[in-house]
Parts: C-alpha cells; structure tokens; sequence
C-alpha cells in the first residue's frame, strides 16, 4: 500500500507538472486583461453577481483577505466576516455540510493560502439545490485557479512560537496532604499525613522519598515551541489554458519536554493543481489534483489526563539508584543495574501497586507512535456551450474521487516500575527494600496499531439556460443532478488498538434532483424558484422520496424614483423575502434495540431477537436447563418519513453615502418539525415490559429563529485608510414538542430552549445544623453538614431531588444567545494594520470538572483554599473538604454556574509592502513583511477559566513572523 501510495503520488504530480510546464510554455501568445471577480459570487451550482444575490448568503474574499491576514486553517476567524456563523463550524445554530470546490470534504483538506472565497449559504432558498445532507446549512469553499497573465510564482514563508497561556493550579504535596487532614477531621475519621511527612515534604530536601510532583514545572515542559511553513504558488495562462499550483511544507514540535515525548513532532506536505482549458470554441474542460500528506510522531504517555488526577504526594517518578543501600540490607544491585530501563544511568522507574505504570513511565520506556495520513482529491468537469441549439444554454458535468487513509506505526515495550521501602541509617535515608511491578519487556518490532480508509465519489451534471431578452428580462433556469457516497472502513481489531471496529456497511450517500428558475427585470424585481426532489433510502419504500420548494422575492427599492428623490443618501437598497419547505434524512437516526449504538438505517422496521441481548432467559417448568425466548427490540412504523424544515427569511442589504457604509441584515425563523422520538407518552404501558414494541415516530418539533448582520465601514482621511466591519447574531431556540413525562410542569423541555441546562437553585452553604434540621430533606448520599451547599425546594414537597431542577439557562452549545465579530483594518502609506476579534454573551457553563469537584482523595486545585471551615464561613466560596464522594456538594446548580460571555482579541498583523519601484529592474516584483499575534486577549468576567484547559494541552498565544515574495 504504501509503496502504491508513492508511485501514485508521484505518477499525478508528474502528470500534473508536464502539463503545467506546456502551458506556461505559451503564456505569452495571448494575454489580456481578465474580467473583475470580486463581483461574482459562488453560490449553489453556479455563480452570480453579487449585486443579484438574493440574501441569506454571505461572501468572504479570501485571496484579497490573504494580502493583510496570515492564516492556516481554511475556516480560519470566519466569525469575524460572517453574521450567523458560530466558531463551532455551525451555521444559524446549526451543523453545516461543507464543500470544497463543491465535493464534500473536511475543512481541513484546504489551508487558507489555497482558498479564493467562502460562501456560506445559510437561507433554506440557497441551499435547497444541495439536497438532504445540506439541509442545515452550507460552507463552500472555492480553492484558486489560474487566469490569463504571464507566470507568477508567489512564496511565502513564517515562522513562529507558541506560547501557552496558562496552566492548572494545583496545590503543593505539602499543602494537599495538609488540607486532606482537614477534610478527614471534618468527616470525624483518622488524619492521614503526619505533621513530620508534610514538613519534610515542604523541605524538599528528599523529593524522592517526601514525592512533590508539579506537572506544570520546568521539568516536563518547554516555555513555547515552534512552527514553520513556506508556500509556492504558480500560476498564469493564456486563451487554451489556464493553472494554479499551490506547494506548501509545515513543521512543528511541541510543548512537551521529558521522555520520548521531547520528540513529538508534526510534518504535512500538500501539492493542488488547478487546471482550466479551452477544449474548443464551445467545449472548456477542468482537472484538480490535490495531495496531502501529514506525519505524526507522538511518544506514549497520557500526560495531559494524569495531570488532573494524579495527587502530587503519591509518588516519584524516579527512584535513584544511588539511595540503594546494598550493603546492609539484602538488596541484589547487580540485579537491579541490569534493567532495560535505567534512566540516564541514575534512576528507576517509580510506580506503586496501584499505579503499576502511568504517565512518566510510559514517555520514558513505553515507546511511540507514528500516525501518517494521506489525502488524494481529484475533480474533472467540463462545461458545453450549447447555444447553437438554443441561445443562453449550457451544459455541464463533473466527478470526483476521494481517497484518504490513516494508519498508525506503533512501538509499544513493557516496562518495570519499583516501589521503595525508605529507613534512614546512621541520618542518611536509604532505601532497604524495593517492590517490583511489572517485568521489561524487549521488542524491536514495530506494529501496525490503526488502519482507516475512506472514499467519497461525487457527480452532478446540470443545464443552465441564462437569457435576456429585450434588455430587460433576465431570465435562469437549471436541472441537475447530484450524488454522492462516502464509504467509511477501519481495522476491525477495536478491542487492542482502540479502533472503531471494521467497516459500517451503510455508506453516507446524498441523491437529489434540481430544479431552478428565475427572472429579474432590470435587476429591479426578482423572482426565483428553486426547489430539489431528495431521496433516502432510510426511510419505507413509500416514503422515500420528496419536494423541496423555496420562493424567494426581490425588490431593489432604490431603483425605484420616488426613492431616490426622497432619501438620496442610499445608494442602494435590496429587499428580500424567501419561504422554503425542504425535507432532510440527516435526522432521521437512532440507537439499536437494546443498546446505545447509534444507527441510521431500517428504524421504521421492527425488531425481533434471542440473542441474548434483546430476548429473555426462561427456565423449563421440569428444571432443565431453559433457552432464550424471541422478544421485541422495536415496533415498525411503515409511515415513517423526512423530517421537514419550514422557513421564512426577510433581509435586506444597502449602500449608504457612496459606499462609506454597507450592511446585510436577515431575520430568519425556522419549524423543524417530525423529529424522532420512541413514543413514551404516545402508547400504552404495556408496549413495554416483556419486549419493546414501541416504535419510532416523527413527532418532536423544534424552532430555531434570530436576526444576523453585517455592517461595513470604509473611509479615508488624508493618507489613512481604513476599514471596520461588524457581524454578528441574535439567536433564539425552543423545543415546541416533545414526547415527554414530568410530574412538573415546569420540568417539561416543551417551551424551553434546546440548549436548556437544567439543574438546582443553590441557597449558599449551610452555616449550622439546625438550619439544616429545619431545611428539605437532601437526598444525594451522605450526611449533610455545615458547609455543604444548601438547595432550594422548587415543589415544596419537603425533599430536595430531581424534581427541583430547573431551566438555569443557555448552553450555548449550538450558539449563544447573541455572538459578535468584528475585523479592523488601518492602512498608512506602506504600512497595514489589520485586527480581528470575536465574542458571545448569554450562555452559561458549570465549573463542574475534577479541578472543581474535589471528590475522596482526589487531586485538589488552588479553589479549595476558599473552603469554609467555622473561621471562614462567613466569607467561605468553597463548600467544606471532605473525603467522601461529595455528592451532596457536586451537583450542577448555580452554586458552580457562571457566564460564559467574553471577548476575544483573536488576532493583530502588521504588514509592510515595500515599494514596487525598488525591484524595478530585478526579477523580485514585490516584497512584504508582517508579524502577528494570535489569540492574545480575552476580555470576560472568567478570563481566567476561560483561559485554561483542564486535562488537555494548554491554550496557546502565537507570535508569527512572515515574508512573501512574488516573482
């Protein structure tokens, strides 16, 4: 395979190049200046001009965008540029279909120096055409081409550091065992940890023998690492042909510093070529090539995950042979000399009983991984002018072949750990004995540890019919069809190398028919209708097909003469209004009888099983052994069908005072109405019990609605130029049915926010027991007790549980009640500033992590030092330490509730294009420099929660710098 992978790479980049290189070879027979694309917008199978967009579309110029902003991932701040859009990849709230060059595909199959624009269509009236599987949204994403000019070759190349922001706060071993002893006091039990343990401890005068493990300190870390990439682009035609060529290498290392980790490392290298020809005067013909190759070595160890469980005082990591004392005690010193695994000549490997291996072991001796993936993306079409049958008509046809694979090279060695027995002798502390876990191991082979594999095929073929007659009417229309299938495979050795186990034997797939027809008169009055006929073969044969139909109107209102007299600072004003009733299958999913595995396919058809897993074990009446009866797992529904998307859109967009001032606004409200639901409440009892006959139902509706904007500012004084632009969202959500039972009403999810978080009221801490005599009975386990949080009975029924949850607020999840961009850009002489920032406002979240929730023994972070006790209750933030689980204590409420609003700085750049006429006689044609910083700010109430990670790799400020040189 891989040798097949080599020879195919190389066989299409060499074609590709050939090609190229005879292009090239005839640029200068024809060139001429190329029409303005800036004005054309790719939408939905075609391209318009933007002044005809009909709204509930937003556009982002990436290749102008690139002049003044350095980025990498293709998505990269489109929040900033696109109102409606969430950073969460999702679209008015919900998840999008992306496509690349229009094939779905991953974002990350693109980097952002190879993109010319992103459309994201958000109206139901723009997407419609897509089918079912872009029924919630699209993000196109169109790469560069060539066009007619002479060769240009345009380098890039950055380097840059990451910085991390900040790390977790845990307390010393000292301080950890001294506020333990306080929990076991508090929970009337034994203190664990002496008075000389803990000073010695905070001596650190043996930190081998008293352990005080910092995670975050200079040992295991560097301060910052790096990352470098450089780009070529090529790229020029003329009449026959035009190309792009995009060649880019990045590299990077990573924050950690100890064991084979030191060597993490990550290496990607891609290549795209675009080709356009002119087959003939009425033939054109296209061919794109992409190739991504990315590398990763990772060493073994879950670094990132221990650091929030593993206390400070359990162990060290390291015992040093030097405290062996081998000479009054029977310890065999040769024995332990010829271990595999000595550390630097110095050390064994720590571990106790119940940490046999763990984090630091396994970077030092346990070995590594090597992951490599390989991306192949390959698109023909070709474009027919058939205006000889009929004027204005066309017909076009493409198809795409995806291939990408992962698979992982893995070294993995078992290794022994030892724990010491410490005495002192004659005021020397030694260690007499040693307990060994574990045996070496010693391997020099490596194994294959995870295969996937997937491949995407598409083809569409449509006819497009433009015209305009008498000058005035424009008329459009389109009939297409579109396909496409991902198939998805794997190892199916799950249990060993944590594979998602084999191949799903249903691919993705999308089929659909098109249809569209517009007019406009005078690009003053519009009129489109667009509509698709979607397919699916997961719903019963007599539901497996369905209409789509959008209407969407336009008027340009400052064409119109009693306009422009009256308001003649409007430059121009569009009026917009679309209905869409579109069917989709993406909802149509659910779980297997008798399991959580989640499953598309064959949910309207009953079950039946003995398997032991659905049917019931029965004992025979004379003692024999017994068997398995046949049950139900599900009942059928042969009605079955889409789930529908019901949507009206208004919108609008204007030019104020000769462009100084542009905006696009849409109000939107969304039905989506026959989601799936088991029927709890819809059939009787007795369907369940013995079997399951209760089937699946389209029957939960949802509503989705808000307002989304963007507003532009572009101006000059004197010599300085700049640009601001402001997007944003306001987003509401509500469940409008469910099939559900509360014995409160107030508990029902119908009428409240899909994104609702529910949980208790808290009333503070208890401060005494007779408050907490005269309370609600707390009913979560364990004795309550002064300082444990005190809720409030929201049914007066005497008892707190959970029917005293309530909706608290928004998640945010899908999108927060409002969020914001915005992008700044100032330009003096040669200099360009450019800024971008993004924020959201009324979510909430719960500080309800391990670094919170300090449960038994268990690691404990810098808030406990807020705990109450009887001298602090009065000011105490902290519910009292206990070794218990603390159920009581740790329970969403608002006792852990906080807001989740922030702005972000997300990034600064600073260009400097020198001055043409400085390579006037040279090969250079222009130069520029830039630095920039990303992710440096946060400005919130919680900056500091908001700032780091818990269990995972830090958040990180980067500083970049950057040249480009174009030849």
């Amino acid at each position: 395979m891989k040798k097949l992978n080599k020879k195919c790479c190389c066989l299409v980049i060499g074609a590709f190049l050939s090609l190229t290189l005879r292009v090239q070879a005839q640029d200068a027979l024809a060139v001429q200046k190329q029409p303005e694309t800036d004005s054309v917008v790719n939408v939905a199978f075609k391209s318009v001009a933007r002044k005809d967009m009909l709204g509930g579309v937003s556009v982002v110029n990436v290749s102008e965008l690139l002049k003044k902003n350095y980025g990498t991932n293709s998505l990269d701040n489109l929040q900033s540029f696109v109102g409606g859009y969430t950073g969460n990849g999702n679209v008015w709230g919900q998840a999008a279909l992306i496509l690349v060059d229009g094939v779905p595909r991953q974002a990350a199959d693109v980097r952002l120096v190879e993109i010319e624009s992103i459309t994201v269509l958000k109206a139901a009236s723009a997407i419609v055409l897509y089918g079912s599987n872009a029924s919630k949204g699209v993000i196109l994403i169109t790469t560069k081409r060539g066009s007619i000019k002479p060769l240009s070759i345009d380098v890039r190349a950055n380097t840059g550091v990451f910085v991390p922001k900040s790390y977790p706060k845990y307390l010393s071993a000292a301080d950890y065992m001294t506020y333990y002893n306080e929990a076991s006091r508090n929970d009337g039990v034994a203190e664990r940890y002496t008075a000389a343990v803990i000073d010695s401890t905070r001596s650190h005068l043996n930190p081998y023998k008293y352990p005080d493990v910092d995670y975050f300190g200079g040992d295991y870390l560097r301060k910052a690492y790096n990352r470098s990439d450089i780009t070529t682009e090529i790229s020029g035609g003329n009449d026959l042909a035009r190309y792009y060529t995009n060649l880019g290498l990045n590299t990077n290392n990573s924050i950690m510093n100890y064991g084979d980790q030191k060597n993490n490392r990550d290496f990607g290298f891609n290549v795209r070529g675009n080709v356009d020809m002119n087959v003939s005067k009425w033939l054109s013909a296209s061919a794109d090539v992409a190739i991504n190759m990315n590398n990763n070595y990772t060493g073994r160890g879950d670094f990132w995950g221990t650091s929030t469980t593993l206390r400070p005082n359990l162990f060290s990591p390291l015992i040093p042979i030097s405290s062996l004392d081998t000479a009054n005690f029977p310890l065999n010193k040769a024995a332990v000399l010829s271990s595999g695994r000595i550390i630097d000549g110095k050390y064994l490997l720590g571990g106790i009983s119940t940490n046999q291996t763990n984090a630091f072991a396994d970077m030092l001796a346990a070995g590594y991984i090597k992951r490599k993936s390989r991306t192949f993306l390959y698109n023909v079409g070709a474009t027919a002018d058939l205006g000889s049958i009929l004027q204005g008509l066309t017909f076009q046809a493409g198809y795409s072949m995806d291939y990408r694979s992962l698979y992982s090279e893995a070294y993995q060695v078992a290794y022994a750990t030892y724990q010491p027995r410490w005495t002192n002798v004659n005021g020397r502390d030694v260690i007499d004995a040693l307990t060994k876990y574990g045996t070496d191991g010693n391997t020099t082979n490596e194994s294959i540890g995870q295969t996937t594999y997937s491949q995407t095929n598409s083809f569409r073929s449509q006819f497009n019919y433009i015209h305009t007659f008498a000058n005035d009417h424009h008329i459009t229309a389109a009939l297409l069809g579109w396909w496409y299938m991902t198939q998805n495979s794997s190892d199916a050795n799950n249990g060993t190398n944590g594979n998602s186990g084999g191949s799903d034997y249903h691919p993705v797939r999308n089929t659909n028919l098109g249809f569209q027809a517009g007019y406009n008169f005078r690009q003053k009055y519009y009129l489109d209708f667009s509509s698709a006929l979607v397919h699916s073969a997961k719903l019963p044969t007599n539901n497996r097909n369905a209409l789509s139909p959008t209407v969407t109107l336009g008027w340009r209102i400052s064409d119109e003469g009693f306009f422009k007299h009256a308001i003649s600072f409007v430059d121009n004003l569009r009026l917009t209004a679309s209905y869409a009733s579109i069917y989709q299958d993406l909802d149509i999913t659910g779980t297997r009888p008798n399991s959580t595995t989640p499953t598309d396919y064959y949910l309207y058809a009953g079950t039946y099983g003995n398997d032991g897993n659905l049917g019931g074990y029965y004992q025979w009446r004379d003692g024999a052994s017994g068997g398995f009866t046949t049950l139900s797992g599900r009942g059928s529904n042969p009605n079955l069908t889409f789930v529908q998307r019901k949507e009206l859109r208004a919108g609008l967009a204007a030019s104020l005072m000769k462009r100084l001032v542009t905006l696009d606004v849409n109000y939107f409200s969304q039905n989506t109405n026959g989601l799936l639901t088991r029927g709890v409440t819809l059939y009787p009892s007795y369907f369940t019990g013995s079997g399951d006959f209760t089937p699946y139902l389209n029957y939960n509706n949802d509503k989705r609605s808000g307002v989304d904007f963007a507003v532009n500012v572009n101006n000059q004084i004197g010599q300085l130029r700049y640009s601001v632009g402001v997007t944003g969202m306001f987003y509401s959500s509500k469940a409008v049915r469910r099939d559900e039972v509360y014995q409160n009403a107030y508990q029902n999810r119908a009428g409240k926010a899909l994104d609702a978080l529910f949980g208790y009221v808290s009333e503070g801490l208890f401060q005494s027991q007779d408050e907490i005599s005269k309370h609600a009975t707390q009913t979560f386990g364990g004795t309550v007790k002064p300082g444990d949080i005190k809720y409030k009975d929201m049914n007066n029924d005497g008892i707190i549980d959970n029917k005293d949850q309530v909706d608290l607020g928004h998640s945010g999840l899908a999108a927060p009640p409002f969020t914001y961009g915005v992008n700044l850009t100032l330009n003096w002489k040669k200099f360009t500033l450019f800024a971008l920032a993004n924020g959201q406002n009324g979510a909430i979240a719960f500080k309800n992590s391990a670094y919170f929730w300090a449960r038994s023994d268990s690691k404990y972070s810098e808030v406990v030092l807020d705990r109450w006790t009887e001298a602090t209750k009065s000011t105490a933030t902290y519910p009292r330490l206990t070794t218990t689980a603390g159920n009581n204590n740790y329970q969403n409420s608002t006792f852990w509730m906080y807001k989740t609003n922030r702005f972000n700085l997300s990034r600064v750049q600073l260009t400097y294009d020198f001055d043409a006429k400085i390579f006037k006689n040279s090969f250079v044609h222009g130069l520029s420099v830039y630095a920039l910083g990303d992710n440096l700010l946060v400005v919130s109430k919680e900056r500091a929660l908001l700032e780091t990670n818990i269990g995972t790799a830090p958040q990180y400020r980067f500083y970049n710098l950057g040249v480009k040189a174009a030849f």
